[in-house]
C-alpha cells in the first residue's frame, strides 16, 4: 500500500503503469485526488466528473502479483496528463522476484535505470509547455502545431540534460524507459562495440524474455521499456560512447554518454535461457475486436478519437469476461503508442506480417505506425472492474484518444 499526498494547486491521479492493480487503485482518469480545500470541478464537454475522489491524499494498493518488471508511475488525470508528466509527475517502480534474482544479472552500481525525457525550459528555468489553459484546471489540450505532440529541445536522462556516466569495462544492465510525451526513440551506441550487436535485450514491459535477443539498435515509443545488457569490456579505457537517437539530429540526436574506465572483475555470464514465457495464440481467443485510432473533432476543435468517439467517462467500448483471451486489432492513421491498462499482451502480427523486432515478450504498449494495424492477444485475468486503453502520446490522450473497458 502506498499513500500519495497532493499539495499541488490541481487534482492528480496516480497510475502504476504496467501494474497488475485492482481497478480501485489503477488510477482511472476521474479518480481525482484533490488538494485540500479544492471543490470538485467540471469539464470535458459536460460529462459527469464524479469518480472515486478524495481530498489531500489517497492510499493505493499495489499487490504486484506479477513477474519482475520495469514499471513506472505517472499522473493520469483526465485531460491534463501531458502537462503533469511534463512537469515531473513520473518515476520508476522496479519490481523484482526470485526468478530474476536467480539469474545473477548485473546489479548495484552495474544496474542503471535510465528514464529518457525531452523537455523545454523558459529563461527562468521553469518548464515551458504550450497549454491552452496554463492553470491546468479548465480547458485541456494544446493548439496549433502542437496537437501532433509536444517535442522538447533538451534531452534529459533521470532529470539531467545530456549526462555523462563513468562505467567500468564490464557488463551493465540498463533499464531504459522512454518517458517522453510524444518523441519516439531509435537508440544505438556510437562507436559500436566490437561485438556484432550493441545490446542484448533480456526484458520488455512485462518482464523477462524467454531468451536474450541481440540488437544493434532499440526502438522505443513513448511509455515503452527495454531491459538490456551492454558489454563495455570491448572498448579501450577512456573511450567515450554516445547513446545516439537516430530519429533526430543535432542536439536531440544525442541522449547521453558513457566514459569507459579500466577493466574490472566481471563474473556475469549471460544465460542462454532467461525464463519460461507462455505464448498466446489467436486460436485461444473467444472474440476479436477492432479499434480505429484517428483524428477527429473534439469539443468543436481538433482532437483524436477511438472508434469514432472522443473519451467519455461513461462510455464502455468493450466488456471482456474474466479468464478469457481476446484478440484486439488497433489500427492507426498516425504514430500511435497504444497502452492497455492492467493486462499485458503479446503481439501476434503487424498487417500481413509477423511481429516486429521490438515486439517480443509480454508488452503493455505497442507502437503503431501510420496506416498500420496490429493484432494483439490479451488474457483478461486478475481483477474485474473498469480500466482504460489509450494512445500514450499524451497530447492525444488529453485530447480524447482514450476509452473504457470493463472486465466482467
Amino acid at each position: 500500500m502506498v499513500t500519495h499526498v497532493n499539495r499541488l494547486p490541481v487534482p492528480t491521479v496516480v497510475h502504476l503503469h504496467g501494474g497488475r492493480t485492482p481497478a480501485s487503485s489503477d488510477g482511472h482518469p476521474i479518480d481525482f485526488v484533490y488538494p485540500p480545500g479544492m471543490s470538485h470541478h467540471g469539464g470535458h464537454g459536460g460529462d459527469s466528473m464524479v469518480g472515486d475522489t478524495t481530498h489531500g491524499s489517497r492510499e493505493y494498493t499495489f499487490p504486484l502479483g506479477q513477474r519482475a518488471a520495469t514499471l513506472w508511475y505517472h499522473d493520469h488525470r483526465m485531460d491534463f496528463t501531458g502537462p503533469s508528466v511534463w512537469r515531473g509527475l513520473a518515476g520508476f517502480h522496479i519490481h523484482r522476484d526470485e526468478e530474476e534474482d536467480g539469474l545473477g544479472l548485473p546489479s548495484g552500481a552495474r544496474e542503471l535505470p535510465l528514464m529518457i525525457t525531452d523537455r523545454s525550459f523558459a529563461a527562468d528555468g521553469s518548464f515551458r509547455y504550450p497549454s491552452i489553459d496554463p492553470g491546468l484546471l479548465h480547458t485541456p489540450g494544446v493548439s496549433g502545431d502542437y496537437v501532433a505532440g509536444v517535442l522538447g529541445d533538451t534531452m534529459l536522462v533521470n532529470g539531467v540534460p545530456w549526462p555523462v556516466a563513468e562505467v567500468d569495462a564490464v557488463q551493465y544492465r540498463l533499464r531504459i524507459l522512454n518517458a517522453c510525451i510524444a518523441r519516439r526513440l531509435s537508440l544505438r551506441l556510437d562507436p559500436a562495440p566490437a561485438s556484432a550487436s550493441g545490446f542484448a535485450q533480456i526484458g520488455t514491459e512485462g518482464g523477462l524474455l524467454g531468451a536474450p535477443v541481440r540488437l544493434d539498435h532499440l526502438g522505443l515509443a513513448p511509455a515503452q521499456r527495454m531491459d538490456v545488457i551492454v558489454d563495455f569490456s570491448g572498448y579501450r579505457p577512456g573511450t567515450e560512447v554516445t547513446v545516439v537517437n537516430d530519429f533526430d539530429d543535432g542536439p536531440m540526436g544525442k541522449v547521453m554518454r558513457f566514459v569507459v574506465g579500466r577493466p574490472a572483475r566481471d563474473d556475469f555470464i549471460l544465460p542462454a535461457r532467461l525464463s519460461t514465457v507462455e505464448r498466446l495464440t489467436a486460436e485461444q481467443a473467444v472474440t476479436t475486436r477492432s479499434f480505429s485510432f484517428r483524428a477527429g473533432e473534439v469539443r468543436g476543435g481538433h482532437g483524436w478519437l477511438i472508434g469514432q468517439r472522443a473519451f467519455s467517462p461513461g462510455h464502455i467500448a468493450a466488456g471482456p469476461r474474466l479468464g478469457t483471451v481476446e484478440v484486439w486489432r488497433p489500427r492507426a492513421d498516425f504514430h500511435r503508442p497504444v497502452h492497455l491498462h492492467l493486462h499485458p499482451f503479446q503481439v501476434l502480427s503487424r498487417g500481413s506480417e509477423g511481429p516486429g523486432p521490438f515486439d517480443v515478450g509480454w508488452k503493455d504498449t505497442v507502437d503503431l505506425r501510420p496506416a498500420e494495424e496490429v493484432a494483439i492477444a490479451i488474457r483478461f485475468d486478475g481483477y474485474r472492474g473498469t480500466y482504460v486503453f489509450h494512445c500514450h502520446n499524451l497530447e492525444h490522450e488529453d485530447m480524447a484518444m482514450m476509452t473504457n473497458f470493463v472486465v466482467r
